[in-house]
């Protein structure tokens, strides 16, 4: 199989994103509140101060270092139009239509970065990018030392907020440093306290999922195959399901966290446990999605929807009963026609049949969730279901080579 060699390309808008923009205020919020109410309850001049102020600031290194490399290191995307050096490995692999080329082992497309991305577990606002192959370790580590060092500002804040509130005491009775902190000071540092709780319980329960994610060697859109394939009905020459990546904790750790700051793997070959091959989930993936299309629903839209992600015109039951997902909500029209995958009591998420005039055009599908009340299912027998999925697979495969086509269906 074609090898990949990772070369990390900086993107000065990476930052300017909204996600950056509110994780970096909150990290600078904690850590400059903290850092100045650690110098007036902890001065330089007294016994241990500079050692305090010296492990304070290498909680705020670190957590920033492994920030901005998990955001501009990136998860490593699989170049445009790849192919393996062969075309039976084709058949095997699934093609993206958006990026012109195949996906390797274990990527996926990822509609927000608008890239195959290797290793894909999720994408992060918060870091602007898709947590994955290159990044996953920098990204955990992060994780890790945003609790730790808001744990640190947040023991320091609220003593100095107890001192600042009880000053006259230390003033008249004791020898301990006074804690001045004013009107403005104090509401700004009961702030930061929230701040710093509510991170450390946020990201401290993200941290517990993407240390299982690496411990198992398995990621969150795997873990969904896997979940499926063990409920999948097998043909007897098939045989159990083995997830071919999982090597047992330290090994599967060991993949992932390495003293180079680099994974193991190339992010297109992979290590495979004895009994699998580079293809045993790729074959897996495209087994589901075939069982999937066969239970594809073909829908008529009778009434128009905007793609508003609140249709207030739609009821309140429509409102209050939105899909938990950031998945795009697509705008149609009375007329057009959905072939429906996922439903819902009160959503329904298909892709959207283009008219025949465009059909020759280069296009992406369009995709996403619309309200069930805006379209009614189309009743048809056998024979005009089994051709309306045959069709919608012959498009989907269109860039496709025919052993590959042949093995979606």
């Amino acid at each position: 199989m074609a090898q990949f060699t990772y070369k990390m390309v900086v993107r000065p808008t990476q930052l300017l994103h909204w996600g950056p923009i509110i994780a970096l205020s909150v990290i600078f919020m904690i850590s400059f509140t903290g850092m100045r109410c650690l110098l007036m309850w902890w001065p330089l001049h007294t016994p241990g101060g500079i050692f305090h102020l010296c492990i304070y600031c290498m909680w705020m290194f670190l957590v920033l270092y492994n920030y901005l490399l998990a955001a501009f290191k990136g998860p490593g995307f699989v170049p445009k139009g790849w192919r393996p050096d062969s075309e039976e490995e084709e058949s095997y692999l699934q093609y993206c239509e958006v990026c012109e080329g195949f996906k390797s082992p274990r990527s996926h497309h990822c509609r927000k970065c608008d890239r195959c991305v290797m290793k894909m577990d999720h994408h992060c606002p918060w870091i602007n990018s898709c947590c994955g192959h290159y990044n996953h370790a920098n990204f955990v580590y992060f994780l890790f030392f945003a609790p730790v060092g808001c744990t640190h500002a947040g023991i320091v804040l609220m003593i100095s907020t107890y001192k600042a509130l009880n000053w006259q005491y230390y003033m008249y009775y004791t020898n301990d440093p006074i804690v001045q902190l004013g009107f403005v000071g104090f509401i700004t540092a009961m702030f930061a306290i929230g701040l710093a709780i509510g991170v450390f319980i946020a990201v401290g329960m993200l941290f517990v999922i993407q240390i299982r994610v690496v411990i198992r060697n398995q990621t969150f859109i795997e873990s969904w195959v896997c979940h499926w394939a063990l409920d999948r009905e097998r043909d007897p020459d098939e045989g159990e399901f083995i997830y071919p990546y999982h090597f047992g904790c330290w090994k599967n750790l060991s993949q992932v966290f390495t003293w180079s700051g680099m994974p193991k793997s190339d992010g297109i070959t992979w290590p495979v446990r004895e009994g699998c091959n580079q293809y045993t989930l790729t074959i897996e993936q495209i087994q589901q999605k075939a069982l999937k299309r066969e239970r594809t629903l073909e829908y008529l839209i009778v009434e128009k929807f905007s793609g508003s992600w609140i249709p207030f015109n739609k009821g309140c039951r429509v409102c209050f009963n939105m899909p938990c997902t950031d998945e795009p909500r697509i705008a149609v029209a009375a007329g057009d026609k959905v072939l429906v995958t996922r439903w819902k009591k009160h959503w329904l998420y298909g892709t959207k049949l283009l008219q025949n005039k465009i059909k020759s055009e280069k296009k992406k599908r369009i995709r996403g969730w619309f309200p069930r009340c805006c379209a009614k299912e189309l009743v048809m027998d056998d024979c005009e279901h089994e051709e309306m999925i045959k069709n919608h697979n012959t498009e989907a495969a269109e860039p496709q080579s025919p052993d590959l086509g042949k093995k979606s269906n």
